[in-house]
């Protein structure tokens, strides 16, 4: 379990800092021409190459939601749920902390919003909370679909980690205007705790529709595209 809880700590740290690390850092530039879609494409690396690295040894979760996703979807096990959620958040908290002390380097930097997921006044574009709670909720079901689905056996084997990647990428394309995008509590906590907005006020939104989402794609999963499907047919006990 020790080195599942540091893989899943180490890959969520990667998703926060290169992922937001992408948006305090180079976005901020517009001279150098990343914009949202380089962010979003930052995000789906991030994913991508942790899954490559370290999912072999936990799974590649990186995201409390992604755990009970497959925690519902029988891919995981309820014991490691709380050890998981856990491990994510601390890695998030502590990706966020280097990204903070290496953004303030720069004389006159101020946190502002420290790429924080939002609604109302803190939504990129403006959208309310109904607007931002249903996107969350709709996006993470899917991600969750496209991780069960490239991860069954009747999947192309080794290709998982690239669907995913490009799950995640559009993900945040879609949605970066409303949200900034979350579809993951973890991410949502560690940069909100550095954040000079209100974002730790919103944050209870950005843990309970992912896990809401979650729940939701597997559940659609199991009962309705692979009815049926249990440890055994996917080769883990």
């Amino acid at each position: 379990m020790t080195r599942k809880l540091a893989a899943e700590l180490f890959g969520t740290f990667w998703l926060v800092f290169g992922g937001c690390g992408s948006a305090v850092l180079a976005a901020a530039f517009p001279e150098l021409g990343i914009g949202f879609a380089g962010v979003a494409l930052a995000f789906g690396l991030t994913v991508l190459t942790m899954a490559y690295a370290v999912g072999g040894i936990s799974g590649g979760h990186f995201n409390p939601a992604v755990t009970l996703g497959l925690v519902l979807a029988n891919r995981a096990k309820w014991s490691e749920l709380v050890p998981y959620w856990i491990a994510q958040v601390v890695g998030a908290v502590l990706a966020a902390s280097v990204l903070f002390t290496i953004a303030s380097g720069q004389a006159g930097w101020t946190p502002g919003g420290f790429a924080t997921n939002g609604y109302g006044d803190l939504s990129p574009g403006g959208y309310s909370i109904y607007s931002a709670l249903l996107i969350e909720i709709v996006l993470t079901a899917g991600f969750l679909i496209v991780i069960l689905g490239s991860t069954s056996r009747a999947a192309p084997s080794d290709f998982a980690p690239i669907a995913i990647g490009l799950a995640l990428t559009l993900i945040h394309l879609i949605s970066i205007p409303v949200t900034n995008t979350s579809v993951n509590p973890a991410r949502s906590t560690g940069v909100a705790v550095f954040a000079e907005t209100g974002a730790i006020g919103q944050l209870w939104l950005f843990w309970l529709a992912p896990l809401a989402g979650a729940a939701l794609g597997a559940l659609i999963w199991r009962y309705l595209l692979a009815p049926g499907e249990n440890l055994e047919e996917i080769g883990q006990e």
